[in-house]
């Protein structure tokens, strides 16, 4: 049969049905999809809201976690924030492997749908461990009681939510984005509102996981705070499932990820070590990027242009840009090293400040009191609300001045957070001086079941600043914040078991005491942000070596 018959013209651009199909996207079952009937905004929805599902459930165990490893599990403060800080640089670096696992193997759709599976029976084990009864009531303090069993399916369903959350947040978003052409006009301008609202979804749902289940896991049950998020992802997965036949899939490729590219760099180089000078100068030569790019930073990677057998079959050697690739990692680790403060500072907002919340008067009106957890939600809240005024306000302000696209350079967006998460320890310190100082007026410093007649509002601007501070961070590039968060999070688990074993000898209360009336707070934000302080100048003084990729040859 003749094409033309059939309405299929192979020759003509403007054919309305080639122009119907979206380029590089297959439906569920592989067949090219239709542009009018699947992804966009009707596909969108259904990502979007298991999104806020998913961190709703994970908010709703995460915030308030301290104060239930301390109360039903019977840890002490200092042990409680370190679990809490490991668990959270856990869940923090896990998704990088996650991203790596649906690049290379499972895809997007299929590790989302795994993820919430395992998030689905990791929250009903969460709540399950609750139930469990124990003897804790027959010893001698609460602090000293342990229950064994429900500790231990308590701490492997919530490593199972870390492992679920893995999977969960690199690719839902990625997913989501796969929607939307980038090469129609129209569908280009939808897929920046969708990470607009995205994001939105995102800190909308965090907030009202905080607000919502840590009253009902204070105020109720902690089986029922830890219940409802396990419905609701079951709800999200169910949601998620019926938006299949809209989706579009992203054609296979057989180019490597970028993990892969960047280790095949380094494996390249470290095999050719025995390369010499005068080879990798007739290498960058022969590439022709001797006067073009930085060449003598890092010159050993070019070790990983130069074929030892003369033969390239194989693909053994890499290709410029892989090599340049790798370099701009190996720049950026001194960025990264130094913005750890950062990370450091973030862990606090889920442990200490939260326990500081608690022995403060949180009554709203003569009768309701609000979870100390809660204060985590301004957070989220200020996040929502300074980015559109650093979009609208700040960047064109700054592009007046400076003559720059975005106004300011991405490393001096970076040192303004880590200033501002140094002012948050700062404010954080001068007031739990105070907490301790009307603690101390009222005779009320042995008594860590005391109200003390302070306001928890006190608090809010320690976590409008964590939250200033987080707006301008991110802008590090995901992976490496988060690689951030979980490195940060795991020596703020260090610093603690140190200062715990430094302050606290002869059986005396130390820095971080189970009474934090006792304790000295204080000091130990002091300390963390002279760390931050230092790391601050580390960031400064990288930051001067620092070449971006668009400058290099210039």
């Amino acid at each position: 049969m003749d094409n033309t018959d059939t309405g299929t013209d192979y020759s003509g651009v403007n054919s309305p049905l080639l122009n119907n199909f979206v380029d590089g996207a297959v439906d569920y079952k592989g067949r090219p999809v239709l542009r009018s009937k699947s992804g966009c905004w009707r596909s969108a929805y259904f990502i979007i809201g298991v999104e806020v599902a998913e961190r709703f459930a994970y908010y709703g165990v995460s915030s308030n976690l301290i104060t239930y490893l301390t109360g039903p599990l019977g840890q002490s403060t200092a042990t409680a924030a370190e679990n809490v800080n490991i668990w959270s640089g856990t869940s923090s670096l896990l998704p990088l492997v996650g991203a790596f696992i649906a690049d290379a193997y499972l895809g997007r759709y299929l590790t989302a749908i795994l993820a919430s599976l395992l998030y689905i029976l990791a929250l009903a084990l969460l709540a399950f461990s609750t139930l469990i009864t124990s003897d804790c009531t027959n010893s001698i303090g609460a602090s000293s009681c342990s229950p064994q069993l429900q500790v231990v399916i308590f701490f492997i369903a919530l490593y199972l939510v870390a492992f679920a959350q893995s999977g969960h947040k690199p690719c839902v978003e990625a997913f989501g984005a796969d929607q939307f052409d980038a090469d129609d006009p129209e569908e280009l301008k939808s897929k920046s509102s969708f990470f607009n609202w995205w994001y939105f979804g995102l800190c909308a749902g965090a907030t009202v996981g905080i607000i919502v289940l840590s009253y009902i896991q204070d105020n109720l049950s902690w089986g029922l705070g830890f219940g409802i998020p396990c419905v609701m992802m079951g709800f999200a997965l169910i949601m998620f499932l019926f938006g299949t036949v809209t989706y579009r899939f992203g054609e296979k490729t057989q180019g490597k990820n970028a993990f892969a590219r960047i280790s095949h760099v380094f494996l390249t180089a470290a095999w050719n070590r025995r390369v010499t000078s005068l080879e990798i100068s007739a290498e960058e030569e022969a590439s022709g990027i001797m006067h073009h790019q930085d060449s003598q930073q890092f010159r050993f990677l070019i070790k990983a242009l130069v074929s030892r057998d003369e033969s390239n079959e194989h693909g053994t050697v890499c290709s410029v840009d892989d090599v340049e690739e790798a370099k701009a990692v190996l720049r950026l680790i001194p960025i990264w090293v130094s913005c750890l403060g950062y990370g450091i500072v973030f862990a606090q907002t889920s442990t200490f400040f939260t326990k500081q919340g608690a022995t403060m008067d949180r009554l709203i009106g003569s009768s309701f009191e609000i979870p100390p957890a809660t204060l985590q939600s301004f957070t989220g809240l200020s996040i929502m609300i300074l980015i559109p005024i650093y979009d609208t306000i700040l960047v064109p302000f700054t592009r007046a001045i400076t003559k720059k696209p975005s106004g300011i350079t991405m490393l001096q967006r970076i040192g303004i957070g880590i200033l501002i998460s140094i002012v948050s320890m700062g404010v954080a310190a001068i007031v739990e001086t105070k907490r301790l100082k009307v603690a101390r007026e009222y005779g009320i410093l042995d008594d860590p079941d005391a109200m003390i007649p302070m306001k928890i509002w006190w608090l809010l601007p320690q976590y409008l600043l964590v939250g200033a501070s987080d707006v301008f961070t991110i802008s590090i590039g995901l992976a490496l914040y988060l690689s951030v968060l979980g490195i940060g999070s795991f020596l703020s688990g260090f610093i603690i078991s140190i200062v715990e074993k430094t302050t606290g000898r002869n059986g005396q209360d130390g820095w971080i005491s189970d009474n934090l009336n006792q304790g000295h707070i204080d000091y130990f934000y002091y300390l963390f942000a002279g760390i931050s302080a230092v790391a601050f100048v580390m960031f400064v003084y990288s930051s001067k070596s620092y070449v971006y990729n668009g400058e290099k040859g210039k």
